[in-house]
C-alpha cells in the first residue's frame, strides 16, 4: 500500500463527523424498523439488513454502533438508546456457552457503556457500573470456560466449531478475559479450583502465535511473516497439533484477509492492556515475565501489520477478502493500485480493512513516535479511503453504513446483485461498527481526548 506520510487525525476530522453523522441516521433508522424475531442483523441484501443463521455474534454490535454514535456526537438519547437495548436483549450473550464471541458482543455494548461511565459521560449510581461490571466478568468467566489444553502446555479458548477448534477471530474477543480479571473476577471450577483469567488470555494468544500466525522463520512454502490462518485443528486426545484449515478463507494456506486483521487488532490492543499490569500479575497468572510476553506479543503484531502493508493491501490500503482468492490474478497488478470492488472476479472486504486500520494506529501508538510513524501513517491512509465513497454509504435507503464488505464467500452466502459476479455494494455489521470504533478513535486522537480502551485505568 501507498502510505501518506503527511495525513493527520485532525486532517481527517471532517470526515469522521460525516461518518458519525450518517451512523446516526442508519442507527436509530435500523433499530425502528428491525423485527427482534427474527435474531441479530448480521448483513445487508440488496441493502436492507437480513439475518444468516451461524452464530449469533453481532447483536453486541447493532446495539454498539448506538452507543458509538452518541459518544462521538454527545447524543445522550442515541447512547441511550443503545444502553436501553443492552440491558434488555444482551444478557442471553453473556452467558452463552456456545461461542467465541464474547467480546465482540459484550464489550461492544457493556463494555462501552463502562467506559462512558468511567469517563463521567454516562449519569447513574454504583449500581448502574455494577451492572456491566457483573456481565464483563460473567461473560470473561463463560468464555474462558472453553478451555482446550495443547500438549505444549499452552492452552486455546475453543471456537463453536467445538475443542479441536483454535479460531484467528478469538484473538479479538479475548480482550474480554483481561477486563474480567482487571474487575478482580476468575473462573471457579471443579472442587472450587480458581482459574486466572489472565493467565489464559496470554495462553491463548501465545498459542495462536505458536499455531496460526507465521513469522517466515522456517522452510515451509507457506511461511509468508505475518501470514494468518483461519483455524488450527488439535488431536483432542492428546492436544496435539495436527493441521490448520479454514472456514471463510480460500485455503489455509493462503491470508484470509478479516482473519488477518482480527490478529493485528487483537495483537497490538493487549499491548496497549498490558501496559496496566503490574510485572508480577504475568508470574502469577503463566509463570512467565512480563517482558517475555510482551515480546511474543509484539513480534506477533508486527509481523501481521507488515504482512497486511506490504503483501495483501491494494494501494489505498483496501483488501480483497483472501490474498489466494483463485481469480485474484485475473486482475494483474493489483497491489499496484486502488481496490476495485466493482470488478468481475473477486470481492473485496472493507470491514477487513477497517479492523485492520485500527490495528495499525493502536500499534502506532504503542511504539510511539519515530518507530510507530509507519503504522500510524498507513492506518491514518487506510481510514481516509473508508471514509469515503465508494466506502461510505451515504444513501439513507441502505441500512448498512460500510460498504463491501463480505461475510462467507467460499458458502456464497454474500449477495450478488444482478448483473454482477462478485458480492459488492453490502454492509455488514461487524462491518459498520469497527468503522464506527476506528473514527472514535482518530476523533478522540485529534481532541487529545481520553483515548478509548478496553481496560480499567
Amino acid at each position: 500500500m501507498k502510505i501518506d506520510a503527511n495525513l493527520s487525525v485532525e486532517a481527517l476530522q471532517p470526515a469522521v463527523q460525516r461518518v458519525f453523522e450518517v451512523a446516526a441516521d442508519k442507527a436509530e433508522r435500523l433499530d425502528a424498523s428491525w423485527d427482534d424475531s427474527r435474531g441479530a442483523p448480521v448483513f445487508t441484501v440488496a441493502g436492507q439488513y437480513s439475518t444468516r443463521g451461524w452464530t449469533e455474534w453481532t447483536q453486541g454490535f447493532q446495539f454498539g454502533c448506538q452507543i458509538l454514535a452518541g459518544d462521538a456526537l454527545d447524543e445522550m438519547r442515541l447512547i441511550e438508546m443503545g444502553r436501553t437495548r443492552t440491558v434488555e436483549r444482551m444478557l442471553p450473550h453473556v452467558t452463552h456457552i456456545g461461542v467465541h464471541d464474547h467480546g465482540f458482543n459484550n464489550l461492544s455494548t457493556y463494555g462501552n457503556l463502562l467506559r462512558l461511565f468511567d469517563e463521567g459521560r454516562l449519569e447513574g449510581d454504583v449500581w448502574q457500573r455494577r451492572t456491566y461490571a457483573n456481565a464483563i466478568a460473567t461473560s470473561g468467566a463463560v468464555q474462558a470456560a472453553r478451555w482446550a489444553d495443547t500438549s505444549c502446555g499452552l492452552g486455546y479458548v475453543y471456537s463453536f466449531n467445538g475443542p479441536h477448534s483454535l479460531f484467528i477471530d478469538t484473538m479479538r474477543t479475548l480482550r474480554i478475559l483481561g477486563v474480567a480479571h482487571q474487575l478482580g473476577h476468575s473462573l471457579m471450577t471443579e472442587n472450587d479450583v480458581e482459574v486466572n483469567l489472565l493467565g489464559r488470555s496470554i495462553q491463548h494468544g501465545l498459542a495462536t502465535s505458536k499455531y496460526i500466525v507465521f513469522h517466515g522463520d522456517t522452510s515451509h512454502t507457506y511461511d509468508v511473516r505475518g501470514r494468518t490462518a483461519h483455524e488450527g485443528t488439535f488431536n483432542r486426545n492428546d492436544g496435539n497439533f495436527r493441521a490448520r484449515a479454514t472456514q471463510q478463507g480460500y485455503s489455509p494456506f493462503s491470508t484470509w484477509t478479516r482473519g488477518l486483521a482480527w490478529a493485528m487488532l487483537g495483537y497490538a490492543e493487549e499491548l496497549e492492556f498490558f501496559q496496566s499490569l503490574e510485572s508480577n500479575e504475568f508470574n502469577e497468572a503463566v509463570g512467565m515475565s512480563k517482558q517475555d510476553v510482551v515480546d511474543q506479543y509484539l513480534r506477533c503484531a508486527i509481523d501481521t501489520c507488515e504482512h497486511y502493508i506490504e503483501d495483501v493491501s491494494a494501494a489505498d490500503g483496501i483488501t480483497y477478502w483472501d490474498d489466494g482468492a483463485p481469480q485474484l490474478q485475473q486482475l494483474g497488478n493489483w497491489s499496484a493500485r486502488p481496490a476495485d470492488p466493482y470488478n468481475a472476479f473477486e470481492p473485496v472486504d472493507a470491514s477487513a480493512s477497517a479492523i485492520a486500520a485500527q490495528g495499525l494506529l493502536r500499534l502506532g501508538r504503542y511504539l510511539g513516535a519515530g518507530d510507530g510513524d509507519r503504522y500510524s501513517q498507513a492506518g491514518l491512509s487506510v481510514a481516509r479511503t473508508l471514509f469515503a465513497e465508494p466506502y461510505l454509504a451515504v444513501d439513507s435507503a441502505h441500512q448498512g453504513l460500510l460498504l463491501h464488505s463480505v461475510y462467507h464467500w467460499p458458502n456464497r452466502w454474500d449477495h450478488v446483485p444482478s448483473g454482477t459476479q462478485v458480492a459488492q455494494g453490502e454492509s455488514s455489521m461487524w462491518g459498520d461498527y469497527h468503522l464506527l470504533e476506528l473514527a472514535l478513535l482518530i476523533r478522540r486522537l485529534g481532541q487529545s481526548a481520553p483515548y478509548p480502551a478496553f481496560f480499567l485505568r
